[in-house]
């Protein structure tokens, strides 16, 4: 009864339309071109090198993507039992005909040229997005990207900003803010105008949302003008040799000016909270990073109270910071829980942090999932996994324990897959 109800509500679930509202896609490449450019996908290679694989086997210059991928097919074998290497055989079978259940050295290649047949097709990324049922995804642009070439209804822009937060000292990133708004930055004032030129920028291209990942040891406050001009006028001079704490108060003085800028372009202020960098530098290209649990959501709580009017979807890192998470959404209206970011993407992590926030949590404040993907092939099992998981949740926790209908239960899931990405930010 219970798996013929699930399979019931995941059938309902499957047939809505989403708008992914978070992805690394290139508007101006946002599909495949070979088998490479899905395995290459930072899961694949990391998994492959904890498994035993040479970082240079991985990354060697030059590589061709077909050997790329033959390489990588020998290390399949150890992550058989990975929920990631189940997304790459949904890939397979659903977009490329493959009839086989595993992908192994006597059959990838015939994989590898099928599946650039498809990719050469001109309609291939109108293909993956009727198969995968998406109508638009949210981008990751730069502060200075300039937003054409693409459209933005299907493409939706969303300004990333941790290169403005983080590493305003650079020169680069400096030179690269100039040549954006035309204004040269000299003090908090002229700081303050090249963000808002940004803004407006984007604004007007249609973007719907500001976004930055954080580190565990970010603490935001309030930074006066006076404060700022002093550090600024020492990191202009010192450049990448300020000190650490003139760049902490600089990095709360743009992070508190974006705020400012959300607040005044209505904009939603997506916070990805908990990641330290360059844990395992060892490790291959973006197979670095690790979550620290030392993080907690106490130290935004003078920006959540300074901007009531701003909506905060938060992403967190690590599931033992979920509790946490849906805590704030139950109190704070401007805390909206975002998806089940990176190393907390997995089935289990996942129904455990859905379930706490579905019982929790008020509905509208809920964005289900995202897929972060980097390529479109992974959107279909992706929010597949996903939905599959809420149809189990809604079943087991809502129709059998709870007593409700199964329309109600569709109704609760379609709002969160779809209803509160439109409502939240603004878009349909």
């Amino acid at each position: 009864m219970s798996e013929q109800l699930r399979d019931r509500l995941f059938t309902a679930l499957d047939g809505v339309v989403l708008i992914d509202p978070h992805t690394h896609i290139d508007a101006l490449s946002p599909a495949s071109k070979t088998l490479a450019d899905i395995m290459g996908y930072h899961y694949y290679t990391e998994l492959a090198h904890s498994a035993g694989m040479p970082r240079e086997q991985i990354e060697e210059p030059g590589l061709d993507p077909k050997e790329k991928v033959g390489r990588l097919v020998d290390y399949l074998n150890r992550l058989g039992n990975t929920i990631q290497l189940s997304w790459l055989v949904d890939i397979a079978q659903s977009l490329f005909d493959f009839d086989h259940d595993e992908i192994r050295p006597d059959n990838w290649e015939a994989l590898y040229d099928r599946a650039a047949a498809s990719m050469a097709q001109a309609d291939w990324e109108d293909q993956v997005l009727k198969a995968s049922k998406l109508e638009a995804v949210f981008l990751t642009n730069d502060f200075d990207d300039p937003l054409e070439g693409f459209d933005t209804s299907r493409y939706i822009p969303c300004l990333r900003t941790d290169d403005l937060v983080f590493h305003l000292a650079q020169d680069t990133v400096r030179e690269r803010l100039a040549n954006a708004t035309g204004v040269e930055m000299t003090d908090a004032a002229s700081l303050r105008s090249a963000v808002g030129k940004l803004f407006d920028h984007f604004k007007s291209k249609g973007a719907k949302a500001c976004a930055i990942s954080l580190p565990p040891s970010f603490t935001p406050e309030s930074v006066t003008d006076g404060t700022a001009d002093a550090v600024l006028a020492r990191v202009l001079s010192q450049g990448a040799e300020a000190s650490d704490a003139d760049q902490a108060t600089l990095a709360c003085f743009v992070f508190w000016t974006l705020a400012e800028q959300c607040a005044e372009h209505h904009l939603p202020f997506d916070l990805m909270i908990g990641v330290n960098r360059k844990v395992y530098p060892a490790g291959v290209f973006q197979g670095q990073d690790l979550y620290d649990s030392r993080v907690s959501l106490i130290q935004y709580q003078q920006l959540f109270n300074a901007f009531p009017q701003v909506t905060f979807p938060i992403s967190v890192l690590a599931s033992v910071t979920n509790q946490e998470l849906a805590s704030y959404a139950w109190i704070f209206p401007n805390v909206v829980t975002n998806g089940h970011w990176w190393y907390s993407n997995t089935p289990t992590f996942i129904e455990h942090d859905l379930s706490a926030r579905l019982e929790a949590v008020p509905q509208t404040k809920q964005i289900g999932y995202y897929s972060d993907m980097y390529k479109l092939e992974f959107a279909l099992p992706k929010f597949g996994m996903y939905k599959q998981i809420l149809a189990k949740v809604l079943a087991e926790r809502f129709v059998i324990d709870r007593k409700w209908n199964e329309h109600k239960a569709v109704e609760l899931g379609t709002q969160i897959l779809r209803g509160n990405v439109e409502q939240i930010f603004n878009v349909s």
